[in-house]
């Protein structure tokens, strides 16, 4: 997402409910990129998953808050969410609900502070 100015420090919402074929824990990311190519953390949000019974692919629900820094961001800076598995065999472990109710679930988002 391309930003338009600074975002104030306080309590980032993320919905991140997801897909899930195996055990993952994932770590969720807000980054600041400045322009420059320069990567800011944010705010961070982890959560283990485990599967639903009976190979289901229904999304898994995951909400949460976290607190988070400023950014003296300027326009055209980017706000990236990045989440990444672990102790995962399986690449594809936790996938993001892109399906939201077509799934049972919530389509990923997250609210500014």
């Amino acid at each position: 997402m391309t930003l338009k100015g600074p975002i104030s420090a306080g309590t980032w919402h993320l919905v991140g409910d997801g897909i899930v074929t195996e055990s993952v824990d994932v770590t969720f990311q807000v980054i600041w990129r400045t322009q420059a190519g320069q990567d800011t953390l944010l705010a961070s949000f982890a959560h283990h998953f485990d599967p639903l019974p009976g190979n289901s692919f229904d999304a898994i629900p995951f909400e949460a808050d976290a607190t988070g820094i400023a950014a003296a961001a300027a326009e055209g800076d980017e706000l990236v969410l990045r989440f990444t598995g672990a102790s995962a065999l399986n690449e594809m472990a936790y996938v993001p609900n892109g399906d939201g109710r077509l799934t049972d679930g919530r389509i990923p988002n997250l609210t500014f502070p």
